[in-house]
């Protein structure tokens, strides 16, 4: 590594690499910093892997936005680089008048977000389509897909290094000090320290993206770039019953949004996975709680009358970073070059959570656009 860097993106997820294939070019010196031994090993990894439509966020949103933008981006992406994935659909279930009401509503948020090819389908409808699915009525997305996201990741990263970005994996910053026109990186590796300065510093780490801001001089209280970690489990369905549905079934979400509910998804092989569950927690931890298994099973059953309570089984966690706190509504991404605060050439990007995957291409378009503005 040179003492020079042009642009540091700090975390290797979905994010800083999708920003890092945008913005390295063979005449630039980027740097991308990762604290863990490989890409996307924190929240990247550990979700759902849908391909969101832009169904849940208020119209003008940066999450709205972003995310039906980076639909039609990540689709064409999977299909020119040949990373995995499946247009499967999404039906969001009512399972009583009130929710049938719900998902009226839902549908215009959707549309004046700009998704496309939404409908409404009556029980028959719904039955013809899914058979196994239990419900009065229900709204059809079909946008929503699933994907590999490690495959993803790694082509962005794949993009990067040819364009001569070099990754530093086992790096975990601790320091930044504006000095001049320039930041001071302290970086600490495998227990050696060592430092270097770069033009540009693009914050993109995820879970600490907080206190990567506060290392750079903002208070993350005053500045509303307090993170709160929420707990997601996942429950795997036995092989056995992997076949009974072909698209993703989701419940009417909650008025509040902390989560969209426990809902069923389908990886790439065809098994069926639910969740996540949606829990604040303090500190970071992936341990999963048993206990939660009839949580799990009673509202899943309501989606799925086939399942009995021994097909499910605890498979992971995931965390997501919210700005939100327990009982607030939901608050948008923050993409944000800090100029105003005596900070040029600092970017940050907090509260990436859902569907911060879908996001990515169209956030990195951003990011750049910021980049070209400032070198």
């Amino acid at each position: 590594m040179s003492d020079l860097a042009d642009i540091t993106i700090i975390g290797a997820g979905v994010i800083g690499a999708a920003i890092a294939a945008k913005v390295a070019k063979k005449n630039r010196q980027v740097y991308v910093i990762e604290k863990n031994e490989s890409f996307g090993m924190e929240t990247s990894s550990r979700n759902s892997q849908v391909i969101h439509a832009g169904l849940y966020y208020p119209e003008n949103s940066l999450k709205a936005k972003t995310c039906v933008e980076g639909n039609a981006l990540l689709y064409e992406l999977c299909r020119r680089f040949t990373i995995g994935h499946r247009n499967t659909g999404k039906i969001i279930v009512a399972t009583d008048s009130f929710e049938c009401d719900a998902l009226e509503n839902l549908m215009n948020k959707g549309r004046k977000n700009g998704v496309e090819g939404l409908r409404l389908l009556s029980r028959r409808e719904l039955q013809a389509l899914e058979p196994n699915v239990a419900g009065m009525a229900a709204l059809f997305s079909p946008s929503t897909g699933i994907l590999n996201v490690h495959e993803l990741i790694k082509m962005f990263l794949v993009q990067a290094k040819e364009r001569d970005a070099q990754v530093v994996y086992k790096s975990e910053v601790t320091g930044i000090e504006k000095e001049n026109d320039l930041y001071k990186i302290e970086v600490c590796s495998s227990g050696e320290k060592f430092s270097f300065k770069t033009k540009i510093v693009i914050n993109s780490a995820g879970l600490n993206a907080d206190k990567v801001a506060r290392m750079a001089g903002i208070d993350p209280a005053g500045a509303g770039y307090s993170l709160y970690y929420c707990k997601g489990e996942y429950y795997s369905v036995s092989w056995g019953k992997s076949r009974l549905i072909n698209r993703l079934v989701y419940p009417v979400p909650p008025a509040e949004l902390t989560g969209v509910g426990v809902h069923v998804t389908l990886d790439l092989d065809g098994r069926i996975r639910l969740g996540p569950s949606a829990q604040y927690i303090e500190e970071i931890d992936y341990r999963i709680d048993d206990s939660n298994k009839q949580h799990f099973y009673t509202e899943a059953k309501k989606l799925l009358p086939f399942l009995d309570y021994d097909d499910i089984e605890p498979e992971m966690v995931g965390i997501r970073p919210k700005l939100q706190k327990p009982g607030e509504g939901p608050k948008d991404f923050i993409i944000r070059h800090e100029a105003d605060r005596g900070l040029p050439g600092l970017i940050n990007l907090i509260g990436i959570e859902s569907p911060g995957i879908t996001a990515s291409p169209s956030i990195a378009n951003i990011v750049g656009d910021m980049v070209t503005e400032i070198l």
